[in-house]
């Protein structure tokens, strides 16, 4: 990425953008994609080598922690330093395995002053896949001599900084391999995928029958549905800022829309916290969904600190206890949502929640600290923490929520989980239309592939599939 002194603070902060919603598209990982970014004006910094982070949350942290360098624009030597050191095994290329594909996005906005046309070639002889990105006032002549074949696949123009999101979706499709579908995860099936040449199609497990969307398994035919005691953790800090909190209420109440609740069914409960905690209502107080959400309308925001350590402790102490409504023997499960890093200690908390065997998710927006998700969440700790940088993104928890909550000896027992955690999804995508939740931190909308209701679905023209 071109930082040089023409690009201004403002239009770095673009780049940085675009360079996280490719990343939310990928399936990183260490056996998957990796991802190495340099930063270049008249020197050449590396701010990620592809044997950096190797979890999607860590690379979109330590992207916007990039700062610009904002002297002069030597294309030609970044391109240099991608081949003989960013590619290269000693920082984590894999050059030896024919299966990894090696990427290059230039992204640019000048004229550079030295050259490119000679290095380029030797890039893309080294296997070096190039695509140029110009905005604004970029020299056209320099983006095709960078740019590997076909030219019109691999170069793009961009008028200004504010409109390179557009380019998202290009990247998504172009870095989509076309592969056994089932084994690289990129399928939408509940629980069982069936891999058949350059597409698939779902299954059920027996006791299990399939959904007309083609996807999903229905349970137990006309079972008793399940009882489930939920609550909702909410940072209420004033860093949320009290617009953003209505929306936080908003995406309450669309989830309990989804919900069955009753006595025998589904329980919510509701607590803030900030400086001190605060129980908005406990698990049972309301019966019903309207009552619950004028409950959460009602709720008015805090907006002191962040002290996550203690609402943690109050979560495991009281919100599941029986006199707050817990019921013994029902699945117990607690989503944490938080914006920043606390200012008390999480770990004894967290680490008694998990111990008592409570589900825990945690859910980390803008500037939530990793370690500290990680440290809420309960095992296997990656499937059950998420960071994104806006709202729009937490609609890939839903997904990843119905799968995992779920306990496979008595799935009779899930069937208003289930049923609760795949409308959340279709919930959120009707959020992201309308709001924007962390302003300064925008992230990747959302991409599904997949058609509704057909049962043989063609291979995706994008990335970032769930496996189920």
């Amino acid at each position: 990425i071109d930082s040089s002194r023409s690009v201004r603070p403002h239009e770095f902060e673009k780049i940085k953008v675009f360079v996280s919603r490719v990343i939310e598209a990928l399936d990183v990982g260490p056996n998957a994609t990796r991802v190495g970014v340099i930063n270049y004006a008249s020197a050449v910094r590396s701010e990620l080598p592809l044997q950096g982070p190797q979890s999607k949350a860590a690379l979109l942290q330590a992207v916007r922690r990039i700062q610009p360098l904002s002297t002069g624009t030597m294309t030609g030597l970044a391109i240099q330093f991608a081949i003989s050191r960013a590619f290269s095994a000693a920082e984590g290329g894999r050059g030896s395995a024919p299966n990894f594909k090696k990427v290059a996005i230039v992204v640019t906005d000048g004229r550079p002053q030295d050259g490119v046309q000679d290095v380029s070639a030797r890039a893309r002889a080294a296997g070096i896949e190039i695509f140029a990105i110009g905005v604004g006032r970029v020299d056209m002549g320099t983006l095709r001599q960078m740019a590997s074949e076909p030219l019109d696949e691999h170069v793009d123009y961009v008028e200004s900084y504010s409109v390179i999101e557009k380019l998202t979706h290009k990247f998504q499709e172009a870095f989509c391999v076309v592969s056994d579908l089932c084994a690289t995860g990129d399928h939408d099936c509940e629980q069982v995928c069936v891999s058949t040449p350059g597409a698939y199609r779902c299954a059920c497990r027996d006791g299990f029958s399939l959904n007309s969307d083609g996807k999903t398994c229905t349970a137990c035919n006309g079972g008793l549905g399940s009882a489930l005691d939920l609550v909702f953790l909410i940072d209420g800090s004033k860093s949320v800022r009290p617009e953003n909190f209505e929306l936080v209420k908003k995406f309450i109440n669309q989830i309990v829309d989804s919900l069955e609740v009753s006595d025998k069914q589904a329980q919510v409960g509701l607590v803030q916290y900030s400086s001190s905690v605060r129980q908005e209502f406990p698990l049972g107080q309301f019966k019903s969904k309207k009552d619950i959400k004028a409950a959460v309308k009602k709720m008015s925001y805090m907006e002191k600190g962040t002290m996550t350590g203690q609402a943690l402790k109050y979560l495991v102490d009281s919100s599941f206890s029986a006199i707050n409504g817990a019921r013994p023997g029902v699945p117990k499960v607690g989503i944490v949502f938080t914006d920043g890093r606390s200012q008390d200690y999480i770990s004894d908390a967290a680490k008694k929640a998990k111990d008592s065997g409570f589900r825990m998710f945690a859910v980390g927006v803008g500037n939530a600290v990793e370690d500290e998700l990680r440290e809420i969440a309960s095992e296997p700790v990656a499937e059950h923490y998420f960071y994104t940088a806006d709202f729009r993104t937490i609609s890939k928890i839903g997904k990843k929520l119905q799968m995992k909550i779920c306990v496979e000896e008595d799935p009779c027992e899930c069937k208003s989980i289930v049923k609760f955690q795949t409308k959340v999804e279709d919930l959120i995508n009707s959020l992201q239309q309308k709001y924007i939740l962390w302003n300064k931190h925008p992230s990747l909308p959302e991409f599904r592939h997949g058609l509704q209701g057909q049962k043989d679905i063609r291979a995706p023209q994008t990335v970032g599939a769930w496996c189920g």
